[in-house]
């Protein structure tokens, strides 16, 4: 699935490009999700002032309107001149008069909205219930840590439930964990403050390093000019079942949490 550093390279690899675009035409394909929630054609005709970022939503601001874009589990958005004929999991084309920007969604749990503002229902829906951007400023060890310290379940799964702090998804969490030296089991309550300091620094650093190296492309992830990422190639600890840690050659242990699959350091997670 697509998280905040896969979301974050998309929109940089094309935000620029679309910018003052004017909306010429859209398509619409399958269902996804949810429905756009209104006549495409009154889409045309509108300018496209920049795209924002939301935990894992795009805001396409348009003049008037926003468009809130998710990729879902599988999703990718390309954007540049006129594509081929749509395939079969190309579900939504918006066409502009700088290029098209195009929705693959293979298993369409992806989704468009059109939302009169932010302040809207349909925005607040969306986006009223996600945690702070853990990139900004706003990401404060205070709030943090209380935020923790008012949870009894395990520390990951309150990572990835993204009421606290959003985007830190399922690879993320793993190697955040393990470069705070916390075990992804430990109750969240437990968590003194220094290690929230850590995990906080962890979390960001993590991040930080993903968007940097274009995100992990784990199957078919690509940001919108068909790039892929690499994060994925120098993880600490996910999706490493058994070889050595890199830190100090203890096999790491994969653990089954929420359905996801944990990985971790025995030695170094204490």
């Amino acid at each position: 699935m697509p998280e905040l550093p896969e979301v974050e390279v998309t929109r940089r690899s094309f935000a620029d490009r679309i910018a003052g675009a004017r909306i010429e035409w859209v398509r619409l394909g399958k269902p996804l999700r949810w429905p756009l929630g209104l006549d495409p054609q009154q889409l045309v005709g509108r300018r496209i002032q920049g795209v924002r970022r939301r935990g894992k939503y795009l805001l396409v601001d348009l003049d008037p309107g926003l468009l809130l874009l998710h990729l879902g589990m599988s999703g990718s958005l390309s954007f540049g001149p006129m594509p081929a004929g749509a395939g079969a999991h190309d579900h939504f084309d918006l066409g502009t008069s700088l290029g098209v920007l195009r929705l693959n969604d293979p298993r369409r749990f992806g989704a468009v909205v059109y939302a009169p503002d932010e302040r809207s229902a349909e925005a607040v829906k969306l986006l009223g219930r996600l945690g702070v951007e853990p990139l900004t400023d706003a990401f404060e060890l205070e709030t943090f840590h209380a935020g923790l310290r008012r949870r009894n379940a395990a520390v990951k799964q309150v990572l990835l439930a993204g009421d606290l702090v959003v985007g830190v998804g399922n690879i993320y969490a793993s190697e955040a964990l393990f470069l705070a030296r916390i075990r992804p089991t430990t109750r969240a309550s437990r968590i003194s403050r220094a290690r929230a300091g850590r995990l906080r620094e962890a979390v960001r650093e993590v991040l930080a390093r993903a968007v940097a190296k274009g995100g992990s492309t784990l199957r078919d992830f690509s940001n919108a000019q068909g790039e892929a990422g690499y994060f994925q190639l120098e993880t600490m600890v996910y999706d490493r079942e058994g070889q050595p840690c890199r830190v100090c050659a203890t096999p790491v242990r994969a653990i089954r949490q929420g359905q996801r699959a944990t990985f971790y350091c025995p030695f170094c997670q204490k």
